[in-house]
């Protein structure tokens, strides 16, 4: 090599690291006036939950007082809870969906 020949490294190539996303819990909340059929309608509907599933569902948020319904990120959660508790107000029951981060 003379002293005018540069020597060239080659570049290294970073790639940035991408975090998950945060994941969200959609909570459904018992109450003492909306029928459990319709429960099960609305997680039939809205989560597309089968028969059976939105059946245990409902049962462990009437014994518990609530259940995890689904983990998912944070707009889709944001969505069903929304969309769960509008269809339940149209048809006149106080149903609720909460949504609140994954630890």
């Amino acid at each position: 090599m003379s002293d005018n020949d540069v020597a060239l490294k080659p570049k290294t190539k970073v790639k940035p690291k991408l975090d998950k996303p945060k994941l969200y819990k959609v909570i459904l909340v018992n109450d003492d006036y909306t029928p459990r059929e319709f429960v099960i309608v609305i997680l039939k509907a809205v989560f597309r939950m089968s028969e059976e599933t939105g059946y245990r569902v409902m049962m462990t948020a009437h014994k518990l007082g609530s259940c995890v319904v689904v983990v998912c990120a944070k707009d889709i959660a944001e969505t069903k809870a929304k969309e769960g508790i509008d269809l339940a107000k149209e048809m006149g029951f106080p149903l609720m969906f909460t949504t609140e981060p994954e630890e």
